[in-house]
């Protein structure tokens, strides 16, 4: 039982939705001749955002607000399968490769496998393509076709559907191909520019025109002395050529086009912003505020549609109406100079963070006892009727006891 232990269609269904998938085989439909996922400047474009999406961390949670319950990973069944949702790969591998399809194709899918009933392990979907499909009872199913050409269908309650650009289709995101293929084009054109403009620099540069006829031999010799004494990187003429009446030098001058860099910049930079990233994102050359920038322009959205489509999908109604929810934590995402990490520090005595979480962030182990939270003497819950006085506590009377003599023996 493996990747491709899917379950089968049922009979009597109808096309309403087919969608080309961009894989990373295979030449596509791109003019430009190469794959997508192929360009340096795409995946680099990519790259920080599948790897930002690896790093959060996804947990199940019960937050019942009618009983007060509050877990984290109290079935082990489910944390085990967020931690290993197959054989092949880590939850963070399979959000990796989730994040580049979703880049890649504006859809992505997971595929929920199950055993007996029971949601046993989660696995991408590597296709070609993808067909919406319905049966006689208006049962949506997803029919894939992979690399190999051959076709799975599988019930769309068993697909974890991720989606971006959801516009055009009622079903499918828009695929990025029309806004993509004509910068590809310019790349790569540019691309082949550059690289016959260096083939070209290494042709004719000097035409000698004998003005007698000469031996095949000695047309080579003279050429040869002519490259020698002119041409060479460590001739002593500096610069200056001279040549006498057997033959005159004409230079032939390279016609070739070569784009300037503010031309090709401008073009990578409309594929950045495609992907919505840039050269600092890029080159982890950001600041605090650029990277708090980009996380909550695209990878806060992402981990919300996950915790949602995971949510919605590994849980009924019933389950989410008790609390149930998966979440992906994004605490080792948050990126912040050492100054704000320190200023972090006294947010632990006013019992927002204990002392694992400020560890965490400093990325060092925890330790023993600390996550328990604390919180300054001089603090209670709005709905406590103590008044504190200068920073003590009130005895029966409302009286502070900050003053008070056994306060301060104590």
């Amino acid at each position: 039982m493996g990747l491709f232990d899917w379950l089968f269609p049922k009979k009597n269904q109808r096309v309403t939705h087919r969608l080309e998938m961009i894989s990373d085989t295979g030449n596509g439909f791109y003019s430009f001749g190469g794959n997508l996922y192929k360009s340096d400047i795409v995946r680099s474009c990519i790259r920080p955002f599948a790897k930002a999406a690896g790093k959060m961390v996804a947990k199940h949670i019960i937050d019942n607000k009618q009983t007060g319950v509050f877990k984290v990973n109290p079935n082990v069944t489910i944390r085990f399968l967020l931690e290993e949702p197959n054989p092949l790969m880590s939850g963070q591998m399979l959000q990796e490769k989730i994040a580049t399809h979703l880049k890649l194709n504006n859809n992505a899918f997971i595929y929920m496998k199950y055993d007996n009933g029971v949601l046993s392990e989660l696995w991408p979907v590597p296709c070609m393509s993808v067909e919406a499909v319905e049966d006689s009872g208006n049962n949506l199913f997803l029919k894939f076709q992979f690399t190999n050409g051959k076709t799975q269908t599988i019930p769309y309650k068993h697909i974890i559907h991720l989606r971006n650009d959801f516009n055009g289709n009622d079903i499918f995101g828009d695929h990025p191909k029309d806004a993509l293929l004509p910068l590809m084009e310019v790349i790569s054109t540019v691309d082949q520019g550059i690289i016959s403009a260096v083939k070209n620099s290494a042709a004719i540069k000097w035409l000698l025109k004998f003005k007698s006829s000469l031996r095949p031999e000695d047309m080579r010799q003279q050429t040869k002395d002519f490259t020698e004494q002119y041409l060479s990187i460590d001739s002593d003429m500096g610069g200056a050529a001279a040549a006498d009446a057997k033959y005159d030098a004409e230079q032939v001058k390279d016609n070739s086009y070569v784009p300037d860099d503010k031309q090709i910049a401008g073009t990578v930079k409309r594929v950045q912003s495609f992907f919505g990233t840039n050269e600092k994102i890029i080159m982890s050359t950001y600041s605090e505020n650029e990277w708090n920038s980009y996380y909550e322009a695209e990878i806060e959205p992402f981990a919300m549609q996950m915790s949602n489509e995971y949510t919605r999908k590994l849980f009924t109604k019933r389950e989410r109406g008790h609390g149930n929810a998966i979440t992906f934590e994004s605490t080792t995402l948050q990126y912040a100079s050492m100054s704000t990490k320190l200023n972090l520090v006294q947010l632990v005595d006013r019992g927002i963070f204990c002392a694992n979480d400020v560890l965490r962030i400093f990325n060092m182990p925890p330790i023993e006892g600390g996550d328990e939270y604390v919180r300054r003497l001089d603090t209670v819950p709005v709905t406590d009727n103590r008044q504190s006085g200068e920073g003590g506590e009130t005895d029966d009377n409302g009286q502070s006891t900050a003053n008070s003599p056994s306060k301060k023996h104590e």
